[in-house]
């Protein structure tokens, strides 16, 4: 069974181009991905400035990419984190949110995700006041397809850490209060999981009385400790059969626009092939997204790209990898170029601020 595939385009640092999006909304629609979600988190004006309207080129931007969402036949949502809004759910706030749903719809929202994520959630009742915002939200947005993100999204205990330890009972009150049109993202049992189980996943859809909504932090590669490498193999640690247990499989991909359709493309050999081989579903991809002579260097170079990581190339090895795909005037090539040469780097302070 294949879920319906999306793109959430969700990570720090460098937010893709508008042409970036343009070109691979229209490339990946003929892929099975049906879903565009634009929440980059270096758009402030969605999180710790969501109160703010957004300038007037940046809306124009949003607008114009809302209609090539509709063009590809593709659904545009939006990822809007009312940072810590539940704290102080006032007069104010009411307002300030309702002209940011208001603009929403304007520019054709279809999918509207509210995210709770990255925000202190040690705090008494913090599901109740999640799904007064929720409801609040549903009865005055236009969008066709609410979806929320819980402040915990994970088992992953690294949440507890940095944002503070979840309240008992947290999932569970957030599952069985909220509407049950309201589909409920998760990563997994990690943020960046390995491994999706059709039995995680079921007992998660037990816990939010709901099919989990998947947000896959993969191929993702944001955050100072991720970003020094490529992710670039087939997707791993997943079977078509959890196409039956989850409501749509969501993509968070690299910063590298070009080179992410690479993965993206085996997820859809994933749950369509029943012979699914991620060595072949690789080498298939690559081929198709940069041509036989770039795919077969960019697969002799997987073990640099993606385990050892920029930072413990010898500066001798980053020269002879930058000579090998100068040689090639492609999208994928300049990507691997400019990676060599640190473009996409991010520090803790991006990471904050964003």
């Amino acid at each position: 069974m294949t879920p319906e595939l999306g793109t959430i385009e969700g990570f720090y640092g460098r937010p893709w181009s508008a042409e970036e999006r343009a070109a691979n909304i229209a490339f990946l629609a003929q892929h099975g991905y049906g879903f565009y979600l634009y929440a980059p988190k270096a758009d402030t004006f969605l999180r710790r400035r969501w109160a703010e309207p957004h300038p007037t080129e940046m809306a124009d931007d949003l607008a114009r990419l809302a209609a090539q969402c509709r063009a590809a036949g593709v659904r545009f949502g939006v990822g809007l984190s009312p940072y810590e809004l539940y704290l102080n759910f006032d007069a104010s706030a009411r307002a300030a949110l309702a002209e940011k749903l208001a603009f929403l719809d304007g520019i054709g929202c279809v999918d509207l995700a509210i995210l709770f994520d990255d925000m202190r959630g040690d705090i008494e009742g913090l599901a109740d006041k999640q799904i007064e915002i929720v409801d609040w939200i549903a009865a005055r947005s236009g969008a066709t397809r609410l979806i929320t993100c819980p402040s915990y999204y994970t088992d992953d205990p690294i949440l507890d850490r940095v944002f503070g330890q979840r309240p008992p009972g947290y999932l569970e009150a957030l599952g069985a209060g909220l509407d049950p049109a309201v589909e409920i993202f998760w990563t997994g049992p990690r943020v960046c999981s390995k491994e999706l189980t059709a039995e995680h996943l079921a007992r998660v859809a037990e816990t939010l009385r709901r099919k989990p909504f998947i947000w896959d932090n993969y191929p993702v590669n944001d955050g100072q400790r991720m970003a020094p490498f490529l992710h670039l193999r087939a997707f791993t640690g997943r079977t078509g059969e959890i196409g039956a247990e989850i409501a749509a499989h969501g993509v968070n991909p690299a910063s590298q626009a070009m080179l992410s359709r690479i993965p993206m493309l085996t997820l859809e050999m994933l749950y369509r092939d029943a012979a699914y081989d991620p060595d072949s579903a690789f080498h298939a991809a690559a081929e198709a997204i940069a041509g036989a002579p770039l795919a077969r260097l960019i697969e002799e170079d997987l073990a640099a790209f993606q385990d050892v990581g920029l930072d413990a190339l010898p500066e001798k090895e980053q020269a002879a990898l930058r000579a090998r795909y100068a040689a090639f005037d492609h999208p994928c090539a300049r990507e691997i170029a400019l990676w060599l040469d640190g473009h996409w780097r991010i520090t803790d302070e991006i990471v904050q601020t964003q």
